[in-house]
């Protein structure tokens, strides 16, 4: 199984629903988030101006920098679903994990000394139906939810939809990430260039 997130570019608004959805869902302190949504641009010259919003959270890596660089196996992989997790009872606060990631969406959170990040709200894969509270209320539709490895799920069938509008961000370290993102030519290009991403992120 490989659960994971699509976001469909060509729908986010960039209305920050995501955000507010997991702060509210995992009680997070003030000022402390597991993802967040930035802007990218806007690039060109008038009138031939791009831009589109690019939400950001743990990405799944097949090969997590994270896990590797652990000393106390806090950071592990769930067998049954591939899901990137944090132990909290094992993690001791070292931030090994934070050097392990490349794209910065790990936190410490300061009330326990433990590094806590988006785990697709785990805690609620018992319930009927497994959905993460970001997918659940994002009011455009742009994410989707599910198990990338059989082919009959809404995330499957939104990838093979999108041919070549298929995305992924930069993997330097070859982390394989499996967040796949969507973003058509008719929205905007799409940045490879993390640097340039960089530029428009959100303090």
């Amino acid at each position: 199984m490989k659960y994971c997130l699509v976001v469909d570019l060509d729908r986010c608004s960039g209305c920050d629903s995501c955000v507010a959805a997991c702060k509210h869902e995992n009680t997070l302190n003030l000022g402390v988030y597991r993802n967040h949504v930035s802007a990218v641009g806007p690039m060109g010259t008038f009138p031939d101006i791009e831009m589109y919003w690019l939400p950001m959270q743990c990405q799944q890596c097949e090969n997590p920098g994270c896990i590797e660089v652990c000393p106390t196996g806090a950071s592990y992989r769930d067998e049954g679903t591939g899901v990137v997790l944090v132990n909290q009872d094992d993690c001791i606060g070292c931030e090994s994990c934070l050097t392990g990631c490349p794209y910065g969406v790990r936190y410490m959170n300061p009330a326990t000394n433990t590094i806590e990040k988006c785990t697709l709200c785990f805690h609620r894969k018992n319930d009927e139906t497994w959905e993460p509270a970001c997918v659940h209320n994002c009011c455009a539709g742009a994410r989707i939810f599910g198990d990338l490895d059989d082919p009959d799920s809404a995330v499957s069938k939104a990838v093979a939809a999108a041919g070549e509008n298929v995305h992924a961000l930069q993997d330097p370290a070859s982390l394989s990430p499996t967040t796949v993102y969507i973003l058509s030519e008719k929205i905007a290009t799409w940045q490879d260039d993390p640097e340039e991403v960089k530029r428009y992120e959100k303090k």
